[in-house]
């Protein structure tokens, strides 16, 4: 996991959205970091406008919202369903 990041190459990482209070965040963290996949994290409780980008992305406020390079998303995704996105991606095998 890294800071946000505004360099160019931004537009090829992976952005979450979330917060320490939700277990899926949590989880879908904690997993991201397991599979050592390079992501930014907004926190959304000190990003000042993180839960109005997140909702302006998924049009929800359930988060994790997980924003990838092809810009597609997911919320709330299972652990199989995140894999499975970071496979098709080619982020893990």
């Amino acid at each position: 996991m890294t800071d946000l990041d505004t360099s160019a190459d931004s537009a090829q990482r992976i952005t979450m959205f979330g917060a320490q209070w939700c277990s899926d965040c949590r989880r879908s963290k904690s997993l991201l970091d397991r599979l050592e996949v390079e992501y930014d994290y907004v926190d959304l409780e000190s990003v000042e406008d993180g839960a109005d980008r997140a909702f302006a992305i998924s049009g929800r406020t359930s988060i994790p919202v997980i924003v990838f390079p092809d810009e597609t998303h997911v919320v709330e995704p299972t652990d199989p369903e995140l894999r499975a996105k970071l496979t098709a991606l080619g982020r893990i095998s």
